[in-house]
């Protein structure tokens, strides 16, 4: 039996909302299950940036993603925040590879402090005790002395901080490149082969 593969996502509500769901399109495309939270915040702010309306329930959350997605049913599985029995609460049960993105500061401090009191905080943590995969992407600016004493503090815990920051060498043409870019390297440190992004030094 081949074992499925399975990610987390967690959406806070920092700006990029772009990241958020180029990133979530792309993991249904190489994922059996995406394992998805999303913050009341983040809600509000993909209303504004992307015009979707995100619903309240989880079970018509995963219809809107899914047709958005253009994904099969069932890869999307969608959590409330007080959901303590979702697998991702639980070592035993969690994927082994989560990402925030895009990761607010109060959900970094939460995370760094081990405050755990959101299923999303709580299914951070518990990738990190499991000595999982866990990657931040912090969309803030600038960084405050408190923001960057807890992006350290994950880092030294094993976490990889990646700022939803993209390069210009692949000469963009438009936002999707750049949100193309950030997509790409996620899926690479994910171990995911893709073409989203062009490696440093290829033209073509």
């Amino acid at each position: 039996m081949i074992a499925e593969k399975r990610v987390t996502l967690g959406i806070t509500g920092a700006s990029g909302a772009p990241y958020a769901l180029h990133l979530l399109t792309n993991l249904t495309r190489h994922f059996d299950e995406v394992h998805l939270m999303i913050t009341d915040a983040a809600r509000v702010v993909l209303a504004t940036e992307s015009a979707l309306k995100i619903p309240e329930s989880p079970a018509k959350i995963v219809k809107t993603l899914t047709d958005y997605c253009q994904c099969e049913e069932g890869i999307i599985k969608v959590y409330a925040k007080e959901n303590w029995y979702a697998p991702v609460a639980s070592g035993s049960a969690a994927p082994k590879q989560m990402i925030i993105c895009p990761a607010s500061m109060g959900c970094v401090s939460a995370i760094a402090t081990g405050a755990s009191n959101t299923l999303l905080e709580r299914a951070a943590d518990v990738v990190i005790k499991e000595k999982g995969q866990l990657i931040l992407l912090p969309r803030e600016m600038p960084f405050s002395t408190i923001h960057l004493r807890n992006l350290l503090s994950l880092s030294e815990a094993g976490v990889t901080i990646m700022p939803a920051a993209p390069g210009f060498y692949h000469n963009p043409d438009n936002i999707d490149d750049l949100v193309s870019f950030v997509t790409g390297r996620i899926l690479n440190h994910l171990g995911i082969n893709n073409n989203l992004s062009k490696a440093w030094g290829y033209k073509n």
